[in-house]
C-alpha cells in the first residue's frame, strides 16, 4: 500500500510504501489544561523529510512503527 505525501519542494504529490512511514502522534495542552492529540505519519524521500497529518481512525489502521515527535528547535 502507498501514501500519498505532498513535497513542497518539488511542489507535487509522491507515494511512499508504507513499510517506509512511521506514525507519530503530537500531544499539546490546551489553555483549559486539556491534552490535544494531533495524528501524522511521516517518511524521507530523497532527504526531504514528510509529514501528512490524517484522523485517528486512519492512523489506527496503518500497521507502521510508532515513534516521537521531532524535537524543537529553539
Amino acid at each position: 500500500m502507498n501514501i500519498q505525501f505532498y513535497d513542497v519542494k518539488s511542489k507535487k504529490k509522491v507515494s511512499v510504501s508504507s513499510d517506509k512511514v512511521k506514525k507519530v502522534k503530537f500531544t499539546k495542552k490546551t489553555a483549559a489544561g486539556k491534552t490535544r492529540y494531533t495524528y501524522a505519519v511521516r517518511a524521507e524521500l530523497d532527504g526531504m523529510k514528510l509529514t501528512k497529518f490524517v484522523s485517528e481512525a486512519d492512523w489506527k489502521k496503518l500497521d507502521a512503527p510508532e515513534t516521537a515527535p521531532p524535537k524543537k528547535k529553539k
